[in-house]
């Protein structure tokens, strides 16, 4: 097992949609290093393309948050079904890192799946989990947190997405 590099804001890999995985067991190989990596980077959820990798799939794992329940989750191929409900919440990003804004997204989803042994799921998620996997799911579509910010509040943190681009930090960070 090893901890591989994150993929910062600024990589066009970031901005591409993945491709489905096609070798579960590649996907299931990797998947190792992927906890390792996000655990490492004090992350929830990390997608392939995160760690230069243009596959659509995701290691989520929130049990690390004091109060939250749960298990490491290999998500394969994910697709979201059905939404429901809003909540807003603080989000941070391992690609975007020291910089966090509330973002608003649906409460629930329904994801489809594949999982670490290439079965078809189909689940209900809602509060921390699913927060993270919709936020692992826009990584695998090349969308970052920061993309539903307003434009004003896009251009707060500009000059410090471009620090990230170059040089894979901000000088500063910020909370919005």
């Amino acid at each position: 097992m090893a901890v591989l590099p994150v993929v910062k804001f600024g990589d066009p890999i970031l901005r591409k949609k993945t491709e489905p995985v096609t070798n579960i067991q590649d996907a299931v190989a990797l998947a190792d290093d992927m906890f390792d990596t996000m655990y490492e980077e004090a992350g929830m959820g990390l997608a392939a393309n995160q760690i230069g990798v243009s596959l659509n799939f995701m290691v989520v794992d929130i049990s690390q948050v004091e109060g939250e329940d749960g298990r490491p989750l290999i998500i394969i191929n994910a697709e979201i079904l059905e939404t429901h409900g809003q909540a807003d919440m603080e989000e941070g990003c391992l690609s975007i890192p020291d910089i966090r804004a509330t973002i608003t997204r649906p409460a629930e989803i329904v994801l489809g799946y594949l999982d670490e042994d290439g079965e078809a799921q189909e689940d209900s998620f809602d509060g921390l989990l699913a927060r993270v996997i919709q936020h692992e799911v826009d990584h695998l579509n090349g969308v970052f947190f920061t993309d539903y910010l307003t434009p004003a509040k896009r251009s707060l943190i500009n000059k410090r997405l471009t620090e990230i681009s170059e040089t894979g930090a901000p000088s500063t960070g910020i909370i919005l």
